[in-house]
């Protein structure tokens, strides 16, 4: 994601131990998320209650006599929006001359967020036959970290925390930070403490038999009324209904095979609680923790894998792309008019300047891919005005590709970063280590990236073709300028001896002869000649990328590989989706379905749903994937994964001018024989779909469909 995303990672394994202790769990609203262990507490690591990029609860612990609950069982609910653990007590110490025994108080701690705030209810249950008195204490503390600092960035200097004040209820506590901002956390519970002071809240409860009781609690960042049983009912109702109005946009699916069904609800919900309201219209963040906020390139590839199913979500991500369109020159910000934005972050030190990410151009990808997801969503929609509604910020887009976007005048987009402070490399594999040359040296700047030149090409196909629709002048131009980009790219990159494309193209001129996967973003955007493509398609699913797990980032062999780097050896979801999409393109089929197969049985081990990244190691019978220690899950991008890979598998694809759905040599994925898709929207009318398993591979029938004028084409 960027190069902080990497190398802090190691840096922070320290700070970050405590809270993986046990695995983490996380909840979302708009810009507030909740990181927690699975026994609802926080505990100061990289967990913790994060709004608009500043961590307002760093320690929320609940004790019973003094202990953490005996666990029975934990989980968030199916569509994500709330948090319960179920436990027990432990033993309790005597009480009026009793002691308690383990296991006769239940213990449900039930969870959710809404409007920015933590909704918590904590009930006991009386399963015994005496009356008991439970003590229950919440410690708690705010730290208003930046999610930087939580990263493992060191400050200079930091603002003032100012003393706790105590409410009855409740504490309230705040930080004047450096930027002038006043950024508060109050905690309130539903009924007074017996004792309470800045980091503890102490309560004794009795609990007569087959009886319960109810504790509410809210944390936010301002006063709100005492908590109570309808305001955490409504906010649980609430979180649900948000999640729904994501999750129902679009096309359905639903598969006979019960796995492979719940990789996909669980992947549709991921995306659905990744995505958020934006004045601009919905947006996917990118993935939490680390990432929970807009980025450019994350947000352009999870719209592009949902866009056959959901257009709605490329629509709000190219308004809002648009909306941060730079028109400025700023080497801090890595800023240059017409180019598209990588990050934007709110926290203090991004206003204070300390870091470069608070509106951050430093993407040399996002701004093509941007112009080739504008073209992309017009094909599929049909939606002309909105995107003559976008001309200004397209022409400003291919503009900066001509003006700014080959520094160095050799034909080939590269970038260089303007300021020490900003990202070392500024491709989708962003470490300071993922570009390179066949004997380790790292490349010089300015750096031209093999799949950026693919994402060139993508964006001025699209120019001609938006122009062609639009009646804007141009075509020919953009036409021309996409075909001396294929005769540059296949002359310049590919290496004979090898059968593939190189990763880049260094400052100096030098080719770096490194087998990455980044040639499969080639195949993606059919830039490659057929025969180029098909060494590059064996190449990719050889035992030196597929590890039976995924496509690693890197071949095995090449200097620099490590299974258990950030991009030098790992497997990304959404780098594997793409490389099977480009596979696909081409007519690959098999290759597609088995990685496809191999991918369902990785994300069964991480709860149905795709980390950011994992392990690139050999698969090993009846062994687990191994996990990336600090990936984040969920994150948009790998979730959005599973629904471009299940179109490459179909070989699906829609033209709304056209009215045509059509399917090129479908395949079912293994172990499902049917296959329905209801409610496929395309030029205003509603589909419905079905796909089974046949000796001649699938069948395919057209159901109920609200407008005869749109055709369901079929191809060998």
């Amino acid at each position: 994601m960027d190069d902080l995303a990497g190398p802090a990672a190691t840096e922070t394994d320290e700070a970050i131990s405590q809270g993986e202790t046990a695995q983490l769990l996380s909840l979302k609203d708009g810009d507030t998320f909740l990181v927690a262990d699975t026994w609802g507490d926080v505990l100061g690591g990289a967990d913790g209650l994060f709004s608009r990029d500043t961590r307002i609860l760093s320690r929320f612990r609940l004790l019973i006599g003094d202990k953490r609950p005996s666990r029975l069982s934990f989980g968030l609910s199916g569509d994500n929006a709330a948090f319960t653990m179920h436990g027990a007590n432990r033993r309790l110490p005597p009480m009026g001359g009793r002691t308690t025994p383990r296991g006769v108080i239940h213990i449900e701690r039930k969870r959710c967020l809404s409007q920015g705030r933590l909704f918590e209810r904590l009930r006991l249950t009386n399963f015994g036959l005496d009356e008991v008195m439970v003590p229950i204490a919440y410690e708690f503390a705010a730290d208003f970290h930046d999610m930087f600092e939580v990263r493992g960035l060191r400050r200079p200097a930091r603002g003032e925390p100012l003393p706790a004040r105590l409410t009855g209820r409740g504490v309230a506590m705040d930080y004047d930070g450096l930027d002038g901002v006043r950024r508060s956390s109050v905690i309130a519970f539903s009924e007074p403490p017996w004792r309470m002071d800045r980091d503890r809240a102490d309560f004794m409860f009795p609990v007569a038999p087959e009886t319960r009781v109810d504790l509410y609690v809210e944390v936010g960042p301002g006063a709100e009324d005492p908590p109570e049983a309808l305001r955490f009912n409504e906010a649980l109702a609430a979180a649900r209904r948000t999640v729904a109005t994501f999750e129902d946009r679009g096309g359905r699916l639903n598969a006979s095979d019960s796995a492979f069904h719940t990789w996909l609800e669980q992947s549709r919900v991921d995306v659905a609680v990744l995505t958020t309201e934006l004045a601009t219209g919905a947006y996917p963040y990118a993935g939490i923790p680390w990432f929970s906020t807009p980025f450019g390139r994350d947000g352009i590839i999870t719209a592009w894998q949902m866009l056959w199913l959901d257009p709605s979500l490329a629509r709000g991500v190219l308004s809002f792309l648009a909306s941060r369109q730079a028109e400025h020159v700023s080497a801090f910000d890595d800023a240059t008019p017409g180019k598209i934005m990588h990050e934007t972050r709110r926290g203090e030190m991004a206003a204070m300047r300390e870091i470069p990410f608070g509106l951050y151009y430093g993407g040399v990808d996002t701004t093509p891919l941007f112009v080739a997801l504008a073209g992309a969503y017009l094909r599929r929609t049909a939606d002309v005005d909105f995107v003559a509604s976008l001309w200004p910020a397209l022409r400003a887009a291919a503009d900066w590709l001509d003006v700014y976007g080959d520094s160095n005048g050799d034909g080939l987009i590269d970038y260089i970063r303007g300021e020490n402070t900003g990202l070392a490399n500024q491709g989708w594999k962003d470490s300071v280590d993922s570009v390179f040359h066949a004997d380790g040296r790292l490349a010089p700047g300015p750096i031209a990236l093999v799949e950026v030149q693919g994402y060139a090409y993508s964006a001025w196909r699209a120019m001609a073709r938006i122009a062609e629709h639009l009646g804007e002048a141009g075509r020919a131009d953009w036409a021309a300028r996409a075909e001396a980009m294929r005769a540059a790219v296949e002359a310049r990159f590919w290496l004979e001896d090898l059968g593939n494309y190189a990763i880049a193209i260094d400052g100096e001129g030098q080719v770096c002869r490194v087998e990455t996967s980044n040639p499969g973003h080639l195949l993606f955007v059919g830039l490659p000649s057929p025969a180029r493509a098909a060494l590059v398609t064996r190449r990719l699913l050889s035992p030196q990328f597929d590890s039976g797990w995924g496509v690693r980032t890197l071949a095995t062999g090449s200097v620099r590989f490590n299974p258990m780097s950030y991009h030098n050896g790992s497997i990304w979801p959404h780098d594997t989706a793409i490389a099977l999409a480009g596979m696909a393109r081409y007519g690959e089929r098999d290759g597609v379905l088995k990685v496809m197969g191999d991918m369902l049985r990785a994300a069964q081990h991480f709860g149905n749903r795709m980390p950011e990244l994992l392990c690139g190691f050999e698969r090993e019978p009846d062994e687990p994937p191994i996990a990336y220690p600090v990936a984040c899950m969920p994150q948009a991008w790998a979730a959005g994964s599973t629904f471009m890979m299940l179109q490459s598998a179909l070989g699906l694809s829609i033209d709304a001018f056209a009215r045509e759905v059509r399917l090129k040599r479908p395949r079912l994925p293994d172990g499902v024989d049917l296959l329905r898709l209801h409610g496929l929207g395309v030029a205003g009318a509603q589909l419905d779909i079905s796909i089974q398993r046949s000796s001649a591979g699938a069948a395919v029938t057209l159901g109920s469909k609200s407008d005869r004028n749109v055709s369901l084409v079929l191809e060998d």
